[in-house]
């Protein structure tokens, strides 16, 4: 016994030690190691709050759903990689397959065969996995609290999640959910993404090549409600590109997005509000540099085409733009340019808001764009050379 627990000691500080950067847990954390063959979701499961799921090198075709508080899921870097579980036939196999028992012979006329007997019940089905409700969504991980009761404290960290039909991580209901050096790349809709959650950390991440938003922060996506408080969420020092959209802020409040590289999407960065109460705005987007961000894509049932799109403002109030570097966005949409003021297209108009201090050049049809007719917007300091309409450079 003593040595298996030096054994198991042993294996997770060289684990620990081995690129992660991480510090042993806490005395009387644990720390569950999982690797290639073997299922994430049962070390979760058996995880207590304050745990870390340690996940080595290796493709795991598995998706994760969280709903610990204080859990650590992490991986060895971008070389472990969640991928969708392999396909699996839904229905029963045809005639001629060749997986059918061959059927029995005739029984002879002067010996009847024997009544069958009675087959037993079929066992209830166990309920279904909550991994297995995640994956049925089309989702990589997920981080899942309740209207009622926020899943506090998880860390998600130094992995890869991509190929999934929908989302690369999506969380719900969250409150201090931290996204650490994820990469998540050509998942079909977001590439992480959260809704109703607060306090959230996403930094030094990686979004390439999603079919919507890289980084998608929302209040929520099935309800009309006003704008929540996101108690100072943080979006720093990642790099997005490929994307519909760099980093969509849908109907949110008190957040930062900064330092960020947003290159090569349809539009970097959206902010993004309604006729709903309280608007969406106290959004600082600051210190991003936004290069040729020109990818082109069409028209949906909620946007119009997008292309060369640095920063969009529509229906937002009291935000500062500030101290960006915004470079060669060029694009025909009514959305095109370094940074627009959009009116909403419900009518809402962009009130209070501070663009000052940015370098913009060569952004078309103009660096500074201002189609919206609210009131007390600012443009000052900007070196830039054009704008619609003239002189807010």
């Amino acid at each position: 016994m003593k040595k298996c627990h030096i054994a198991y000691l042993a294996c997770t500080a060289a684990l620990l030690g081995t690129g992660l950067g991480a510090a042993a847990p806490d005395a009387g954390h644990r720390v569950h190691i999982v690797h290639p063959g073997e299922s994430i979701q049962k070390a979760v499961d058996a995880a207590r709050p304050g745990d870390t799921v340690l996940v080595a090198a290796g493709t795991y075709r598995q998706s994760v759903d969280i709903s610990t508080p204080g859990l650590t899921l992490r991986g060895m870097g971008r070389g472990t990689v969640l991928r969708p579980a392999a396909g699996t036939a839904t229905t029963a196999p045809a005639a001629g397959t060749g997986t059918a028992k061959p059927a029995p012979k005739p029984a002879k006329p002067s010996k009847p065969a024997k009544p069958a007997k009675p087959a037993k019940p079929a066992k209830a089905p166990k309920p279904a996995r909550s991994a297995s409700s995640c994956a049925a969504s089309g989702n990589g991980i997920c981080v899942t609290g309740t209207k009622d009761h926020n899943v506090d404290g998880v860390t998600l960290a130094s992995l890869t999640v991509t190929g999934f039909t929908k989302n690369g991580v999506y969380a719900t209901d969250a409150d201090g959910l931290t996204v650490r050096r994820v990469t998540a790349v050509k998942n079909g809709v977001w590439g992480i993404a959260t809704e109703r959650s607060l306090h959230g950390e996403f930094r030094d991440n990686t979004a390439r090549d999603n079919g919507d938003a890289g980084l998608f922060l929302a209040n929520s996506v099935k309800e009309e409600m006003g704008a929540t408080d996101t108690d100072g969420t943080v979006v720093e020092h990642n790099r997005l590109t490929g994307n519909r959209i760099g980093v969509t802020v849908r109907r949110l409040r008190n957040l930062t997005v900064a330092d960020n590289l947003l290159t090569d999407n349809c539009a970097a960065v959206f902010v993004v509000g309604d006729e709903n109460k309280p608007k969406a705005g106290f959004v600082t987007v600051t210190e991003n540099r936004i290069e040729h961000n020109n990818k082109s894509c069409p028209k949906t049932a909620r946007l119009d085409a997008l292309q060369g799109s640095g920063i969009v403002l529509t229906g937002a109030e009291d935000s500062v733009i500030t101290r960006n570097v915004i470079k060669d966005n060029a694009g025909k949409s009514p959305l095109s340019g370094g940074i627009v003021l959009f009116k909403s297209f419900v009518g809402t108009t962009s009130d209070r808001n501070r663009i000052s201090d940015n370098l913009l050049r060569d952004n078309s049809p103009a660096d500074l764009v201002n189609t919206d007719t609210g009131k007390g917007n600012a443009f000052e300091g900007n070196d830039c050379r054009s704008s619609k309409p003239a002189g807010l450079c």
